[in-house]
């Protein structure tokens, strides 16, 4: 009897024991899934496709803007002053004589001067602007008759071909255009003992100033040396 007293409080210790070792354990809803990472022990690591993607994209740079271009004024050519003429002589006759040496030289007989007569109540002698012997026209500014020869002409000058017949000489003419517009024309001529060139310029009236130039041009004559009518 006493030995199953016995027993039975072992019993009873032992299922005591093992009521409260569970009772220690955590309940299992507090407890964190194992498959679940850590919360806020670190920073999760980057994707390595996302750094790629930093590494490979082409950087994307601010064009600059184009400066504008700054539109410079065309050059225009700068216009010389008109020739000085001399004071008109007092009662001068009709016609006087304008008597120089002929710009073709190897085509002139030797011992020749060209001589052209004009009216001083529209012309005067004088010198162009390049200092060569020349008729200035008194009513007409730039319309000038003056003594050239044979030259090479800038590309964007085209020139006119045509041939003027007088009394005593054919003149082979020649109009210059640029862009256009008539710039100046040659005469070339001769009378079989004399080949001289003349070249009428002007700025405005040009048919009134290229009228006047024939008429005096037309007069054109060879006259011996000693008979030249010295210019001033």
């Amino acid at each position: 009897m006493f030995r199953r007293v016995i027993l039975i409080a072992s019993l009873s210790l032992l299922i005591t024991a093992c009521g409260g070792a569970a009772a220690t354990e955590m309940p299992a809803a507090t407890e964190a899934p194992a498959t679940e990472a850590p919360a806020a022990t670190e920073p999760p690591a980057q994707p390595l496709v996302a750094e790629n993607a930093l590494t490979d994209s082409p950087v994307e740079t601010s064009k600059p803007e184009p400066t504008p271009t700054e539109i410079l004024p065309t050059a225009t050519e700068t216009q010389l002053p008109p020739l000085e003429l001399p004071t008109e002589a007092v009662n001068a006759p009709a016609k006087m004589a304008w008597d120089g040496i002929p710009t073709y030289l190897g085509d002139s007989t030797s011992g020749f001067s060209f001589r052209v007569t004009y009216n001083p109540d529209l012309w005067a002698v004088t010198s162009d602007q390049f200092g060569f012997p020349a008729l200035g026209h008194r009513g007409i500014e730039y319309c000038v008759i003056a003594v050239t020869s044979g030259r090479g002409l800038p590309a964007n000058i085209t020139v006119e071909h045509d041939v003027l017949y007088t009394d005593n000489v054919t003149f082979d003419v020649n109009t210059a255009f640029e862009n256009g517009v008539k710039k100046f024309v040659t005469y070339t001529g001769g009378d079989g003992t004399i080949v001289s060139g003349f070249m009428v310029t002007f700025d405005g009236q040009v048919d009134e100033c290229l009228a006047d130039a024939v008429t005096v041009l037309s007069t054109l004559q060879s006259v011996p040396v000693s008979q030249a009518t010295p210019q001033p």
